[in-house]
């Protein structure tokens, strides 16, 4: 007799099978597409690819424009592979293309195209311009195309010869703002205790968990650096556009009124302004490029290379061949104890970088170029000892600043023969904090109590979970006050304040400076590009102007090294390549994330930290 199944068992079975056989269809064709990813990369004879004459160079940064990619080259090789826009574009590589484009006679023309990139500081805008004003010098046309164009892009637009805007384009510049979340009631209605510990008037990276609003004196010290980048913004876009830095002022003060006169036509009122040269969509602009250079194959677009296809066309820079080198350290991100990839600043990882520079015989100098809001206090003074070994092995060293060098960003300065700042490096902040939140409150309304017993005064009295007891509160602040007399006496030594310590209170106490109020304050030794830091590092050394710059990476592991080889290989001769609209990401949600991340992450012990929390919008 046959068993007849039940209709739900057979319906059942059914969906089981037909999940079944779609998994081994789409495994098969992932297989397939990896053999023949394979193949292309492996097997196939090698290509020869060549820059063709009149080439338009294309500057097309995607995401964040950082120092030093913060993905790993895994991540990068996928989101090319699936034709997703990249997150981040690396400063150097923008910096570097448009200097080898100047001496390229293949190389005609150059477009900028800002509608990609998400964030940017002043300072690496700055840098650009002087790269974008040395290919003009070459007397080759330079044109900036976009959509839009935020306050960001637009400085980058600005750049250009002549800026192209689509006719449904917005042109939006409203200033800086310094405005921060303020969590003191949110954190009273959750019961938790915010234990806090600071040295510096100024000091006020962690007044949002102890108020509820931006206190006096963090206002007077904000509007003194932020008024001063805002001016150096204006008198950038001034000089590049022809508008009188006052004009421009009174525009934007004015803009709502001015906005509704010209019927809410971003456009034209950008075009009568002189923010942009002509309204054109983006099929009118292609044909433009293609006239004023060489139109492509399909007559329809012009002849271009993008940035990073163009340094791999080219060949990555070799430099001169001498047996002395600049070595150049990329310090980028918060700084913190321990091992971190790319993006962070590890008091053991970038130590090891610092490290492999010292028992390089043939590295002269070494530009640290350090952009980063500070961190951990010790493993801040831990970096400056590594750099310290650095000179002492012989090495002169020289400190770049990005956007922000501050705070432990700042500390780590203080090992170096010169210290360059960009005007608008962020930069300063000499003091320090302490902080213990403590949730025994929150614990007791679900009703979880501690209690116990130590075997001394002291055992168990800094838990998160108990109030802090009053004795630990004088040590923590004792210790602070401890770490921000040890900031101190490194900038009299390193500055040459000569214990003056009037002058050193006077820009200390947690204060915040442009990089142009720094050099005035002596705080750094001069104000200028990355470029002139390699130079700087290049004289003291007694190198001329022959040496070999040489980036030091973090070791990439063994399958990263295979993994970005195999789809190099296959993305050069498969050609992918896919633009998708950009995402902007909601960064006032983000900001209030990495607060939280700030509390959280001191590994439930109290810790001393110089960090500036300085982020400008």
């Amino acid at each position: 007799m046959t068993n007849k199944r039940s209709f739900p068992a057979r319906l059942g079975l059914g969906i089981w099978h037909f999940i079944n056989t779609s998994r081994k269809i789409f495994l098969n064709l992932v297989f397939l597409l990896f053999i023949y990813i394979l193949y292309v990369a492996f097997l196939q004879p090698p290509e020869t690819f060549r820059l063709k004459p009149e080439t338009t160079l294309v500057i097309r940064p995607y995401g964040n424009v950082v120092e030093q990619y913060s993905t790993t080259p895994m991540d990068r090789a996928l989101e090319e592979a699936t034709g997703q826009d990249r997150s981040e574009t690396r400063l150097r590589d923008i910096l570097e293309s448009i200097h080898r484009a100047a001496g390229d006679s293949d190389i005609t023309q150059l477009v900028i195209d800002p509608n990609y990139m998400w964030g940017i500081g002043l300072a690496a805008l700055q840098d650009i311009g002087h790269a974008v004003d040395a290919f003009r010098s070459t007397g080759k046309p330079i044109i900036a195309v976009a959509d839009n164009l935020d306050q960001r892009q637009y400085y980058l637009a600005s750049l250009a010869d002549q800026i192209w805007l689509n006719p449904g384009g917005i042109v939006w510049i409203d200033g800086l703002s310094n405005f921060r979340h303020y969590y003191r009631e949110g954190l009273e209605k959750l019961a938790v205790e915010i234990n806090l510990f600071r040295v510096g008037e100024y000091k006020s990276a962690m007044e949002p968990f102890v108020r509820d609003d931006m206190s006096p004196e963090a206002e007077e010290a904000g509007r003194h650096w932020l008024n001063n980048l805002w001016q150096q913004y204006l008198q950038g876009v001034s000089e590049n556009r022809g508008i009188p830095a006052g004009t421009l002022q009174d525009v934007i003060n004015d803009m709502p009124a001015r906005i509704v006169e010209a019927g809410g036509d971003f456009a034209s009122f950008a075009l009568k302004l002189g923010l942009v040269d002509k309204l054109m969509t983006a099929p009118e602009a292609r044909q433009e490029l293609a006239r004023l250079g060489v139109a492509d194959q399909a007559g329809d677009s012009y002849r271009a290379v993008g940035m990073l296809d163009y340094l791999d066309l080219t060949g990555r820079k070799r430099g001169i061949d001498t047996t002395k080198r600049i070595a150049v350290v990329v310090a980028e991100g918060e700084i913190v104890r321990g091992r971190h990839p790319a993006g962070r600043i590890g008091s053991i990882s970038t130590a090891e970088q610092l490290r492999r520079v010292a028992r390089d015989d043939k590295v002269a100098a070494m530009v640290l170029r350090i952009n980063s809001p500070g961190g951990d206090a010790g493993a801040s003074e831990a970096l400056r000892e590594e750099i310290q070994q650095v000179r002492d092995a012989g090495k002169k060293v020289v400190i770049s600043m990005g956007n922000v060098a501050a705070s432990g960003g700042y500390w780590m300065s203080m090992s170096a023969d010169e210290v360059w700042a960009s005007p608008a490096t962020i930069t300063g902040s000499i003091g320090v904090f302490g902080m213990l939140p403590t949730f025994e409150a929150t614990l007791g309304k679900m009703g979880i109590y501690t209690d116990g017993f130590g075997t001394t005064n002291i055992a168990g009295k800094a838990r998160l979970d108990r109030s802090l007891d009053p004795e630990m509160a004088r040590i923590f602040q004792a210790s602070t006050e401890r770490i921000y007399q040890q900031f101190i006496e490194l900038v009299d030594r390193a500055r040459g304040f000569d214990n003056d310590l009037v002058a050193l209170d006077r820009v200390a106490q947690g204060r915040v400076w442009s990089g142009e109020q720094a050099m005035e304050e002596n705080l750094v030794d001069k104000t200028g590009t990355f470029q002139d830091a390699i130079k700087a590092s290049a004289r003291i050394a007694g190198l001329g102007d022959k040496y070999k710059v040489e980036w030091v990476e973090p070791e990439r592991s063994a399958l990263d090294e295979f993994f970005m080889e195999f789809m190099t290989g296959a993305m050069v001769k498969l050609n992918l390549s896919v633009s998708t609209p950009v995402n902007l990401p909601v960064s006032w949600l983000q900001g209030m994330l990495d607060d939280l991340r700030f509390i959280a992450a001191r590994d439930g012990q109290f810790t001393v930290a110089a960090h500036c929390l300085c982020d400008i919008q």
